[in-house]
């Protein structure tokens, strides 16, 4: 039995349709995992920035006063 016209026609639309769906899903879940990996890597610079603080005080409070570099 041969499919008529209009059943060919609404399956493609059905498979474009489903087709565009999945690409545009697709792309979403690379900007969703670009975000992530983004808000990763600030969140390590953030990291970075308090340790790099902090050693600096502790610097500052654990030395006598004097500086051997300038010896």
């Amino acid at each position: 039995m041969a499919l008529s016209r209009r059943e060919i026609a609404k399956d493609v639309l059905q498979q474009s349709t489903e087709a565009a769906i999945a690409s545009a899903g697709h792309v979403v879940a690379i900007l969703f995992e670009s975000a992530r990996k983004i808000t990763t890597e600030i969140g390590a610079f953030g990291t970075e920035i308090f340790e790099i603080t902090e050693a600096s005080k502790r610097a500052g409070q654990d030395g006598d006063g004097t500086n051997p570099a300038a010896e």
